[in-house]
């Protein structure tokens, strides 16, 4: 899941001393694109036996604990803070709910279509920007959008007669999503990517701990806390590593390259998560499925296209 990557970072690099190279960027993009969504086949995996929201709080807690250690080791743990910590809390808070969605709706459908219908958060960002942030949205990107739209509703035709509402989760994923990128629109990045790790992974750890603790106490079925064993236990530890450093090539990738030519890659996604898919879970999407994932994605990218069109015409 989403989760930190993407066009999320296009801004969020932060870095101008590092030296501009399209094939690194490439290679660091694609490989992110790759090791993704092994992290999305692990918590499918685990949420047949733990709750999801254990799985979820599991990712996070892994991830700061990985960014406590790198700071202690590199002497940095006493800039952690960073410079607007309630701002990157509130990141991790929105990131937190949208890892939630997003792993409870892979535990009832395949990887591969929840995260093929999430990609519909370039259209709802744009929505978005246009009614809060009142953005001029031309009747290009409307058509685009009401593509995106579209195909959306063909990916999820038999999920939703099969699972019901749940299938709508990864489309509330990007939602939550696009509300994180607004959020860097108005607050743009100004810590370092280990500060970043470090917020959210507290902030969304208290959160879906404070869910765990309701849990135990009242019973809510779905949020109670099970004793992981020894493997689960690594599995956890996995999800936590995979979103780290795959935080961590995104952030390099768009350091090296430019947001136009790295957003594409990120379509690169769909095919590794259908291909793990298959493998561990023998899911395979239809005809019809692979229509809805090719208009959403040409959605994307033209919404993309004529951002970045809008973006170069009001330099000039």
């Amino acid at each position: 899941m989403k989760r930190q990557s993407s066009s999320s970072h296009s801004g969020s690099s932060g870095s101008g001393d590092v030296e501009q190279n399209p094939l690194t960027a490439i290679f660091l993009m694609t490989s992110a694109m790759l090791l993704l969504p092994v992290m999305d086949i692990t918590a499918k995996y685990l949420s047949a036996e733990l709750p999801t929201l254990e799985v979820t709080f599991g990712r996070f807690f892994f991830q700061l604990l990985i960014s406590l250690a790198i700071a202690l080791v590199t002497g940095r743990l006493m800039h952690l803070r960073g410079k607007q910590p309630v701002v990157n809390y509130l990141r991790g808070i929105l990131l937190g709910t949208a890892s939630l969605c997003f792993f409870t709706a892979v535990k009832y459908m395949s990887v591969a279509t929840a995260i093929s219908i999430f990609f519909v958060e370039p259209m709802v960002l744009t929505i978005l920007a246009a009614v809060l942030l009142k953005e001029q949205v031309g009747p290009r990107r409307i058509g685009a959008i009401l593509v995106g739209l579209l195909g959306a509703i063909i990916v999820l035709r038999p999920t939703l007669a099969e699972i019901g509402l749940v299938s709508l989760l990864p489309v509330a994923t990007a939602v939550l999503f696009s509300f994180y990128l607004l959020l860097n629109r108005l607050y743009p990045v100004r810590d370092d990517l280990l500060t970043i790790q470090f917020s959210a992974g507290l902030s969304a750890s208290l959160l879906l701990g404070a869910g765990l603790v309701i849990g135990y106490l009242t019973g809510i079925e779905g949020m109670e806390f099970v004793m992981p064993d020894a493997p689960q236990s690594g599995l956890l530890a996995l999800i936590g590593l995979i979103s780290f450093a795959g935080h961590g090539l995104v952030v390099s990738a768009f350091q090296r390259g430019s947001a136009s030519m790295l957003a594409p890659l990120q379509y690169i996604e769909i095919v590794s998560a259908t291909l793990f898919g298959y493998l561990v879970f023998s899911n395979f999407p239809d005809g019809p499925t692979w229509l809805g994932i090719a208009l959403i994605i040409s959605s994307g990218l033209y919404i993309t296209h004529r951002e970045r069109k809008l973006r170069q015409a009001a330099s000039n």
